[in-house]
């Protein structure tokens, strides 16, 4: 990792974090069932599982925007 790549992460607060720890941790708090109310994604709510989520998410960019942005919410609290 270059200087610039450092300086880069240094101000991201996902960095070093995997989309599952974040996924696993938000359904751990709030269940599958609050995840659909709090983000409107039919996979939190249709036979919800991680991997399928995690397939969902890692496709979608805009719903992992909105997963990654409740977990910085979630976290600050």
């Amino acid at each position: 990792m270059t200087e610039e790549e450092k300086e880069k992460n240094k101000n991201n607060p996902l960095h070093g974090i995997k989309l599952q720890e974040i996924l696993e941790s938000l359904v751990e708090r709030y269940g599958f069932k609050e995840l659909s109310e709090r983000i409107n994604v039919r996979c939190f709510l249709i036979n919800p599982t991680i991997s399928s989520c995690l397939k969902f998410l890692r496709k979608t960019s805009w719903a992992r925007t909105k997963v990654e942005e409740l977990y910085k919410k979630t976290m600050k609290k």
